[in-house]
């Protein structure tokens, strides 16, 4: 398949890239490559035949239009949005005009396209979201596909309306869908202001280790690599119009998982005291979630999808990754808001 995913040098959708092209699939990388972006998560597979990368804003609409009519795409993966939750709490606006805002000029890209094309059955727009946009939970229970819609922070609300632009441009235009909301991702490439590369790397540079409140909240966490081998898959079998939740059948609470990667580290790279002394509990953020938790049993019965990578096992090639990557993460530490504190407003 020749794929456009947006958001390819971020996170998430750079692991995406690089699986998919080992599958064999000719990629068009879409990304604006704002402050979370980075190349160098491509470099593994930069060279091969079936990349290529457009530097293209989803707020651009004549720029979307020029890549659609250009690379002729077989299926879009839509990743590309503004992901922080303390970054939305201290300046929503990006987020509404990426993910929001963006994803309507996706989708209407990706109509007109496809109308033009005759509207054939196997084109395929798979839009990627967050367990974030069902709110939260407690003690008990887990987010299903029909959990109803509860966000709580800017940034789940602009995923969470973004989900149902991507519904109602497939119930009113018939425009061929599928949909994914998935649970933490962890591994490498993550860019360092979420918790666990900020754990790692404060840790390795003698800084005080931040958790967030009691560090009692909970969360499900997904290897990054397992995360693309699903998307790939529902990309390929999902029923149209179905969404599916993604999780890594993990949960953990904040601390019970800074701790973990502080007894990794304590092995891989003693110091001399244990990396757990420097944590330090600082005041929680507004509208921190409790909980976090996925049903995956849809995936799993209908596409035959489950995690591969236990949370001890992902945490182990996580901190190793990082260990042996210290040139990524350092050229990454003048960029704007890391090792600072954010999200306090409210």
């Amino acid at each position: 398949m020749k794929l456009i995913v947006t958001g390819g040098a971020g996170f998430i959708g750079s692991a995406v890239v690089r699986q998919a092209v080992r599958d064999g699939h000719t990629v068009v990388n879409l990304d604006a490559l704002t402050y979370a972006a980075c190349l160098e998560n491509i470099a593994p597979v930069s060279n091969s035949p079936n990349y290529s990368f457009e530097h293209v804003d989803i707020r651009n609409r004549t720029d979307l239009d020029r890549v659609f009519d250009t690379h002729q795409p077989d299926a879009v993966m839509h990743l590309a949005a503004e992901s922080h939750v303390d970054r939305s709490i201290d300046g929503p606006g990006d987020f509404i005009e990426t993910n929001i805002t963006g994803t309507y000029n996706m989708l209407e890209a990706a109509r007109t396209y496809w109308t033009g094309k005759g509207k054939p059955d196997s084109f395929r727009f798979h839009h990627i979201s967050t367990d974030e946009v069902f709110g939260t939970l407690g003690d008990e229970g887990q987010f299903t596909e029909d959990t109803p819609y509860a966000p709580n922070s800017p940034y789940s609300a602009s995923k969470a309306a973004s989900d149902h632009l991507v519904r109602a441009w497939a119930e009113t235009y018939g425009l061929p869908i599928v949909m994914t909301n998935c649970s933490n991702n962890y591994g490498p490439y993550h860019f360092p202001e979420k918790l666990i590369p900020v754990v790692i790397l404060n840790a390795l540079q003698g800084k005080p280790i931040p958790v967030y409140g009691k560090g009692e909240n909970v969360r499900d966490w997904l290897y990054v690599e397992d995360h693309a081998d699903a998307l790939l898959t529902v990309l390929q079998k999902g029923e149209l119009g179905r969404s599916y939740n993604i999780g890594g059948e993990n949960e953990a609470k904040n601390i019970d998982l800074v701790r973990m990667i502080c007894a990794i580290l304590d092995q891989k790279r003693p110091g001399a005291k244990p990396y757990a002394d420097q944590i330090s509990y600082v005041t929680d953020r507004p509208g921190h979630d409790l909980r976090y938790a996925i049903d995956p049993t849809r995936i799993a019965t209908e596409l035959g999808w489950r995690p591969s990578v236990t949370l001890e096992q992902g945490l182990e090639k996580t901190v190793q990754w990082y260990l042996d990557n210290e040139d990524w993460w350092r050229a990454l530490q003048s960029r704007d808001g890391v090792g600072q504190r954010l999200g306090k407003a409210g």
